[in-house]
């Protein structure tokens, strides 16, 4: 809902934000651990900085800056929209397991090679960083230290040789799984059955904030 609201009705992002700190509050997630995984958005916080400074169109006074009014807008609309979105997937991501997120979307009966990605993403990725250190480690043991520009090259071939070795261990694990009976589609667990208090805990966030967004978008 907060994507769909204009920037311009600040009592609905207020309402957002009270909304999604209360999550954060009942979640009992640490305010130092949230803060530092929404350093992510510092990037594009900077572009959105950036955006009233530049366009057309009627200008702004604002602590006796001369700013783009539409740029004014629109930066601060990509600032609250990003930062609802970082902190909802921080407590998505704070509160629910890996495989738990899996075993909901095929609940939601998401395509199943998506979920056969995504899966095979998690399972491998911890093998690629152990590959990946293992070459840091292979290159420090001959002197190597990366202090410039001029080491860019070494570390170049270093990341191709990683999707090299990254492709081949792909293509045996593939072959391991064909001979051993896989035709497209991995086993299916048994779905736990959701209750509708479940289903109701679930959604509880986005229907209270598209209440907030029709309650305020009739009052205004």
């Amino acid at each position: 809902m907060a994507i769909a609201t204009p920037i311009t009705r600040v009592s609905s992002y207020v309402a957002y934000f009270g909304l999604i700190f209360s999550a954060i509050v009942m979640a009992k997630l640490p305010i130092k651990t949230v803060a530092a995984r929404s350093l992510i958005e510092i990037p594009f916080v900077l572009f959105a900085l950036l955006m009233p400074f530049f366009g057309t169109g009627d200008r702004v006074e604002v602590i006796g800056l001369s700013l783009y009014k539409e740029g004014l807008i629109a930066g601060t609309g990509i600032i609250a929209k990003g930062t609802l979105g970082i902190l909802t997937a921080i407590v998505l991501s704070s509160t629910t397991t890996a495989r738990e997120l899996l075993r909901g979307l095929e609940t939601l009966r998401v395509p199943n090679l998506i979920i056969q990605i995504a899966t095979f993403m998690l399972r491998y990725m911890n093998v690629v960083n152990d590959e990946m250190e293992r070459m840091r480690i292979a290159r420090a043991s001959r002197g190597f230290e990366a202090t410039g520009m001029r080491h860019w090259k070494v570390l170049a071939n270093s990341a191709g040789a990683l999707f090299i070795r990254s492709y081949e261990r792909g293509e045996r694990v593939h072959l391991a799984m064909v001979s051993r009976g896989y035709t497209g589609a991995m086993p299916q667990d048994q779905l736990h059955r959701v209750s509708l208090l479940q289903f109701a805990q679930g959604f509880s966030l986005p229907i209270v904030a598209a209440l907030i967004s029709l309650a305020l978008a009739v009052i205004g």
